[in-house]
């Protein structure tokens, strides 16, 4: 049985190989110490997802069901379980507390062991080396996953006293991050205190919108929160890729001799999966796959940049075919034009919301799809309508979820670019950390 796995392993370790060897560039197999590393963490992505998103994406013409960017990108996977006191089942925040500090912590925790005791993380290691960090989330950034990276509190909860440290907290006599970006206005503007004059006092520019940190100086550290709490849904965003768009922003001001830690993170595949809304999931997970598509060019012009992509947790047990359907059907998701949310809130106000429906999923309503809606319209409060409408495209796509929380399966690991090869095979969350932290002592 012994050389059975090792056989297999070895298998596995070639087709990964194989499969980096043909992307454009392989420069990065010749440089093996990175000098920026850019963590990026999709948030809820379990295995489903991304083999949703393959199908998503399908060109129906052809028989093939074509790769995309994450094919080209995987080497293994991770587990993904916390502390024992959690049992097998992790929240966000021991998750990336793991990620960050390779350190397994209960749920809840930010940044600290089952003692609450702070950890060191590797984007405090990379400020401590004089790299320049930053994050990049849709999320508020102060949020599970980037506080983790960023700062220690006993909760997750706690988003205030998490939004003063990442002014209060220093290494070295410096701001923990450079460049920061994504949602929290409402924690960074508060009657009690206003953290973002506190940036600005500081040398930080402050921006608001994305026309202005397209417009902002390259030169100077940076706080940018572009929405009261999270951003809106890439559905419903003015900028749809708008994590893409962040992320290359971050890099522009962060790129230095010395090198850069970034973390990214397409936060709302995890909304998406908590609200099981199939038509927001493939938009979150199109938006990711963009940011995947511009930091592998990215890696093809510097390919002394260490790239790597995982999942905290995978959340509500998605499905594939569903209710004994053996089918799935994303051409009815593939031309939405705004989220089930905000199509629910804005109904009563058409007077033909059929039609109004109708354009706004981008497909033609068949006489059986009206009648369904018929009765759902009959519902006129908008929380009933987002049900209505998430199960009319359920049963559309033949999709299915068992829960509106997390599950325990193992997530995927990605890699790419200088040192990549550290990631490949079976691993712990925890081990993403540690690798980090011995490329960075390198």
């Amino acid at each position: 049985m012994r050389l059975i796995s090792t056989a297999l392993l070895l298998t596995c370790t070639f087709v990964v190989h194989e499969g980096h060897a043909n992307t454009k560039d392989s420069n990065h197999h010749r440089i093996s110490k990175p000098n920026n590393i850019i963590m990026v963490v999709a948030d809820g992505m379990g295995p489903a997802y991304t083999t949703a998103y393959r199908n998503f994406m399908d060109n129906p013409a052809t028989d093939e069901v074509e790769k995309v960017i994450f094919d080209e990108m995987f080497v293994g996977n991770a587990t993904t379980y916390p502390a024992k006191v959690s049992g097998y089942v992790t929240d966000s925040a021991a998750s990336a507390t793991a990620l960050a500090t390779g350190v397994k912590s209960y749920n809840g925790a930010i940044g600290v062991d089952v003692n609450r005791k702070a950890l060191p993380t590797v984007l405090h290691r990379a400020k401590e080396k004089g790299m320049k960090t930053g994050l990049a989330v849709t999320s508020q950034i102060n949020h599970a996953t980037p506080a983790s990276y960023m700062v220690a509190n006993e909760s997750r909860n706690n988003y205030e006293a998490l939004a003063n440290s990442y002014f209060d907290d220093r290494i070295n006599e410096t701001f923990l991050a450079d460049v920061m970006l994504g949602g929290g206005i409402d924690y960074f503007a508060r009657k009690d205190r206003n953290i973002q004059k506190e940036f600005a006092s500081n040398g930080y520019a402050v921006v608001n919108s994305y026309e202005e940190l397209a417009n902002a100086p390259k030169d100077k550290p940076i706080l940018g929160l572009f929405a009261p709490k999270g951003l809106p849904a890439a559905l419903d965003d003015s900028k749809p890729e708008r994590l893409a768009f962040l992320t290359e922003q971050a890099i522009k001001r962060l790129e230095n001799p010395h090198g850069f830690f970034l973390l990214v993170e397409a936060s709302q595949v995890d909304w998406a999966g908590h609200a099981n809304d199939i038509a927001s999931a493939m938009a979150e997970m199109h938006d990711l796959a963009k940011t995947m598509e511009y930091l592998q060019r990215y890696v093809e012009r510097h390919p002394d940049t260490l790239v790597i992509l995982t999942a905290d947790h995978s959340t509500g047990g998605l499905t594939i075919g569903a209710n004994g359907q053996y089918a799935w059907k994303p051409e009815f998701i593939a031309n939405m034009k705004a989220s089930v949310g905000n199509i629910a809130k804005h109904v009563s106000k058409h007077d033909k919301p059929l039609s109004y429906i109708e354009a706004q999923f981008g497909f033609t309503l068949s006489e059986e799809d009206k009648q369904t809606l018929k009765q759902s319209l009959a519902d006129s409060q908008a929380n009933a309508m987002v049900t209505h409408l998430k199960a009319f495209l359920d049963a559309k796509t033949h999709t299915g979820w068992t829960t509106g929380g997390h599950t325990g399966v193992d997530v995927e690991v990605f890699a790419l670019g200088a040192g990549y090869e550290e990631f490949i095979g079976q691993i712990d969350n925890t081990d993403i950390a540690k690798k980090i932290f011995k490329l960075l002592e390198k």
